[in-house]
């Protein structure tokens, strides 16, 4: 199953996924192996030492094709050299290029043609007494056998092959036959057995300099710990696999090698790279004409677009990849084919088709013995019998899954599971058997994240796919009228990325990766305690319901914790249905609908309006304020600190209002968070910095309107130069003062020139344009001036990896607090700042116009001088604002992120 899209959709009525997840059962990827002919039989005639040469000559030259991936050409060459072989009664020459057709044949997809040639290669062998041949020729047998998937006879013939190399020292194929082991037993599912096999192949390969063996036996490694979810190994030992496969021109392993990385970017739910490499991937099978790779890629494809959640696509390669399958007979194929058409149609809520695809996969995987596949099948029958509401067939099919995810040891066919059979749990009205379920899925899933070290961008990807059981968890225990526990696994189920990378930057010395425990309920009543702030948590619930016939996934529930400066926490639960069964609406839909409201295109556009009466900013109080509004604190400067999940993110908590028309800002100082761990990490961060008086703001660096970059607005789209600033650059001169500095403007903002100096300021305030990556958010950038070496944008992703000293970052730019929409919070550059070290962060939630804004940072700054305060200040500068500019769109834009002090 796709995870659910937390990024905004124009959809009023959005449709989600929760609760499932759908396994993927992939066809693995085989290798084929070639074989050299090295002619020594004694010759008398001068015309049969002619022909003899031309029949080798011909064998290279087949060999030369094939290592291309020019498998037609190979053939031809090999063709020819067995008619010049048998004409001259050499038997062994005969045997070899028997041997490289059965291997061709396997590489186009005919088991049977391979398995025939092999066959006759072996009768040779064994008549001529060629202990060498014969074990070849076992080996092309056991690799023909690994196709079709009969890894019984696979087994059988690679030991037996394994066997001859090992007794007449034969190095090169003794690693040949180790790595097809290698490969059966991961088919098997024993991916231990499959690793040791395989790094015995690979130091063979290395010891005699094979480095097309190397490369194989590398990319087989790789296979072997992504089914252990083990992804950072994975993705290492297909990279190495990937860097050989180039270097010495073999296409068929470059594409296997691009196939193994793209699945391992899905599993990590970094999907936008599983396509990329698996395109990659299809390219060079179609163009060596390789129809297992072909089938493979197609398959692969069809899996990345299922879980974005493209179906018509996922349907469509699904499709081609049976067609392939079903044509060169590869049984292991077929299975993945069918079991990714199930999972599409499970998706489209069609359970009977979905359920007639996922037993025909099952029958084959069973029959194969391809317990990975079979696992898939079993789980996502139980997938479908839940929307069937079959809770009992739910169930029994979701432990044998079970069962077998944890005989091979598949971590996330385990994880996938436990999930599934929590959600089933809960259905059947057995809470206590379903919180078991689930919290042993969240430690499968901790415990892959934890193998990831430090990668933060792998993190947020993976855990994605794993938010789904933490949501469930919290209506487990909010079922069981508990709803403090269920505040603890919402915490533990947000920002956990984000929270390991602060505390490893917050490690002073540590170079190990750090894997930060969540805060129990007494922890975060600390935090607030020490925060000094009412602190609220929301938590959007998504549901199963039957619509029109089909399962749909909408909103259910908002869970919403108000944790007090004294510690006391207080739940309240909001029934979300009447909103899109009444109103065709979403909490999603009312954000974008208030957003589009907005006229403003950039920071350039001063177009004033008055107020209208928004229908959106006071639902939306309804449903996130007016059931807590007895919680909040009466004192208008008492703060408090709002931390949203999904879409809220994007929620402009300031212009909220209730049903007198005042605004959430006039009766409350407003903070925002990704969670309450990152609250008490960048409390940390802030003491860390050098401590000054009261009235030293240090160093300040303010830049406003530099020169404008060229930039493509669209992708494909020709360059263009942004437009001017001049409120920014008014906006700087204005300010400096006020921080004892000089604005930068113009021609004097170069990147270069203010990378230089971030590190060494305590306050950062730029004025200019902001340009949002709701993708990749890490692309999103704030324009400077463009300077020889460089485009002028600075990116989240290189601000991330600096090391900044500022108490403040103030951006007073377009869309700066937005970017890419996670189960990690928004990923863009408000999270890369505080990465950077920046305890408070100053951001935008949509485009903002000139002259007010200039406005409200002038006031800010000012509030700034008479009360160190940041939220404080940003209140009474956006109250200032309102009364000369009343339109929210011109005042309630920006955030506080972090400390208010």
């Amino acid at each position: 199953m796709q995870p659910f899209s937390l990024k905004l959709l124009k959809s009023s009525n959005c449709k989600v996924r929760s609760g499932f997840l759908f396994p993927l059962a992939l066809c693995l990827l085989s290798f084929a192996f070639y074989i050299p002919v090295h002619s020594s039989l004694p010759v008398s005639a001068q015309t049969t030492e002619a022909s003899e040469a031309e029949g080798d000559r011909l064998m290279e030259q087949g060999i030369q094709h094939y290592q291309t991936g020019q498998f037609p050409a190979a053939l031809n060459s090999w063709q020819q050299a067995l008619q010049i072989y048998r004409a001259l009664k050499n038997r062994k020459g005969e045997g070899t290029a028997l041997g490289n057709l059965g291997v061709a044949y396997n590489s186009l997809g005919d088991s049977a043609k391979a398995i025939e040639y092999s066959q006759q290669q072996l009768a040779i062998a064994r008549s001529i007494k060629d202990r060498q041949l014969e074990g070849r020729a076992l080996g092309n047998l056991g690799l023909a056998y690994l196709y079709l998937g009969d890894y019984t006879k696979a087994i059988e013939y690679s030991q037996q092959s394994l066997a001859i190399a090992r007794s007449i020292k034969d190095r090169q194929g003794e690693g040949l036959a180790l790595g097809n082991l290698g490969v059966a037993y991961r088919s098997l599912g024993d991916s231990a057995k499959a690793i040791e096999y395989s790094q015995q192949s690979l130091a063979i390969a290395r010891s005699i300099k094979d480095r097309q063996g190397e490369g194989l036996a590398l990319d087989n490694l790789g296979v072997a710990y992504r089914f252990l979810g083990d992804y950072t190994k994975a993705i290492e030992y297909s990279q190495q696999s990937l860097a050989i496969a180039r270097s010495i021109k073999d296409r068929q392993l470059e594409g296997a090698a691009l196939g193994n990385l793209g699945a391992a970017y899905r599993s990590l739910g970094d999907y936008t790279k599983a396509i990329e490499y698996s395109q990659q991937y299809l390219a060079i099978a179609g163009e060596i004409k390789d129809r297992q790779l072909e089938g493979t890629a197609l398959g692969n494809l069809g899996g990345a677009y299922l879980y974005l959640g493209d179906l018509a696509k996922a349907i469509e390669y699904s499709q081609q990849y049976l067609a392939i399958a079903h044509k060169i007979k590869n049984r292991l194929g077929e299975g993945a084919a069918l079991g990714n058409l199930g999972a599409a149609y499970l998706n489209l809520g069609d359970s009977a088709k979905a359920i007639e695809y996922l037993q025909q996969q099952l029958a084959i995987t069973s029959e194969i013995k391809d317990r990975l596949g079979e696992g898939a099948a079993l789980g996502n029958l139980g997938v479908a019998y839940l929307y069937l509401g079959d809770y009992t067939k739910a169930i029994e099919y979701s432990q044998q899954s079970l069962a077998i995810a944890r005989s091979i040891k598949n971590r996330l066919g385990e994880g996938t599971a436990l999930n599934n059979l929590g959600w089933a749990f809960l259905k059947a009205g057995n809470p206590t058997e379903a919180e078991k379920m689930l919290v042993n899925g969240i430690q499968v899933w901790e415990s892959m994240r934890q193998m990831l070290g430090s990668n933060d961008a792998n993190k947020v990807s993976i855990f994605e796919g794993q938010a789904k059981t933490y949501r469930t968890l919290q209506q487990v225990r909010v079922a069981q009228n508990n709803p403090i526990a269920a505040l603890e696994i919402a915490e533990r189920g947000r920002a956990r990325a984000f929270v390991d990378l602060l505390s490893e930057r917050l490690s002073t010395g540590d170079a190990n990766p750090v894997i930060a425990s969540a805060p129990n309920q007494d922890e975060i009543r600390q935090i607030a305690k020490a925060q000094n702030a009412t602190l609220v948590q929301y938590s959007i619930i998504y549901d199963y319901f039957q619509i029109e016939g089909k399962q749909e996934g909408r909103e259910s529930a908002l869970y919403i914790w108000v944790i007090q400066p004294t510690g006391e926490i207080t739940f309240r639960e909001v029934d979300l249905k009447p909103l899109w069964q009444q109103d065709n609406a979403s909490l999603v839909s009312l954000i974008i609908n208030y957003q589009e409201s907005i006229p403003v295109r950039s920071r350039s556009s001063d177009r004033s309006t008055k107020p209208e009466p928004n229908h959106n900013l006071r639902r939306l109080d309804q449903l996130l304020i007016d059931p807590i509004a007895n919680l909040l604190p009466k004192d208008p400067n008492a703060h408090v600190i709002f931390i949203p999940q999904g879409s809220l993110f994007q929620v402009p908590f300031p212009a909220l209002q209730d049903p007198n028309g005042t605004y959430l800002i006039q009766k409350h100082t407003i903070l925002t968070a990704p969670s309450i761990q990152v609250l008490d990490l960048t409390r940390q961060q802030r003491q860390k910095l050098p401590q000054k008086p009261a009235n030293d703001r240090g160093r300040a660096l303010v830049l406003g309107n530099p020169t404008m970059p060229r930039v493509s607005l669209s992708p494909g789209e020709p360059k263009q130069q942004l437009s001017p600033l001049p409120g920014a650059e008014a906006e700087a001169i204005a300010i400096a003062p006020l921080l004892k500095t000089q604005a930068i403007t113009g021609a004097q903002g170069t990147k270069a020139q203010i990378v230089q100096q971030m590190p060494q300021a305590s306050i950062i305030h730029l004025a200019t344009h902001g340009l949002l990556d709701n993708v990749n958010g890490l692309a999103s950038a704030i324009a400077l001036a463009p300077s020889g070496s460089d485009d002028g944008l600075l990116t989240a992703e290189e601000i991330f990896d600096m090391k900044l000293q500022a108490n403040l970052v103030v951006l007073s730019a377009c869309n700066t607090g937005e970017g890419k929409i996670t189960g990690d919070g928004v990923i863009g550059l408000s999270r890369a700042l505080i990465s950077a070290g920046v305890p408070s962060v100053i951001v935008s939630l949509w485009r903002v116009p000139d002259a007010p804004t200039a406005e409200l940072m002038q006031s800010f700054y000012k509030n700034l001088e008479n009360n160190p305060n940041k939220a404080q200040a940003l209140r009474q500068a956006m109250l200032t604002t309102m009364k000369t500019h009343s339109n929210p769109r011109d005042w309630a834009a920006f955030t506080l992120i972090g400390e208010a002090e």
